[in-house]
């Protein structure tokens, strides 16, 4: 019988982002398998946020097991069923010391032009407050910058997401302006923030590092290699 080595390097011979791995000293971030996927759907079931709070424009955790554990199934299977080298939605699991913690995503259109990613969260509300909501962030932005070549990255929170607004401020994310939107039936606002090149190089990490990214280049619409430490 294989072992979960063995079925993650055959999926990834034909599904080169099995094999992809960003690593920092405090987690991992790696694409899931469907064991991994509804593992992960457990996980956010078990609670991410306050439930008197909403941090998300479409409020898919209001709803209850396990409808909301098929939900996130579903999501997983048509991010990958839709994914297009011109737009992908790229979804990744934080693992922590072997540990299912959170999700991590990164999405782009038409990114061999534009080069500019955007990007969205979350984790497991009983380790918040331990700072893997920014480590998190770091990682994928490692991978946008340094993986992917990117020029810009862009993400968003509702104005009373202090959480979400902090992990931004602390990785030199700069104010786009803000709009209103709906969320659970009402008006708030929302803000959107934006990070450069330039002030992502001036804090660049040494510590985080990048494996099994060449071969899902094509996948992502990208050219060779862009940076020494991303292979």
């Amino acid at each position: 019988m294989s072992t979960d080595t063995e079925r993650r390097e055959r999926l990834a011979r034909i599904w080169p982002l099995f094999g992809l791995r960003v690593r920092t000293p405090r987690l991992t971030l790696c694409y899931p398998t469907d064991e991994d996927a509804a593992e992960l759907a457990d996980v956010a079931a078990g609670g991410i946020h306050d439930p008197a709070a909403m941090p998300f424009a479409f409020a898919w955790t209001d709803v209850p097991p396990p409808e909301q554990q098929r939900n996130s199934l579903q999501h997983h299977w048509r991010a990958r069923a839709a994914w297009h080298a011109d737009d992908w939605h790229c979804l990744l699991v934080a693992d922590v010391d072997g540990e299912l913690v959170g999700c991590q995503e990164v999405f782009a259109e038409q990114f061999a032009t534009t080069r500019v990613v955007g990007t969205g969260s979350w984790l497991a509300r009983r380790v918040h407050r331990r700072g893997l909501g920014t480590e998190m962030r770091a990682a994928v932005l490692h991978l946008a910058f340094a993986g992917f070549g990117a020029e810009h990255a862009r993400s968003g929170a509702f104005e009373d997401n202090a959480a979400s607004l902090g992990v931004s401020a602390k990785l030199g994310y700069a104010s786009n302006g803000r709009r209103r939107v709906v969320r659970r039936g009402a008006a708030v606002w929302t803000r959107d923030l934006t990070l450069d090149r330039a002030t992502w190089e001036a804090q660049r990490r040494a510590d985080i590092t990048i494996d099994g990214l060449e071969p899902c280049r094509a996948l992502f619409g990208l050219p060779g290699l862009s940076d020494p430490t991303s292979r």
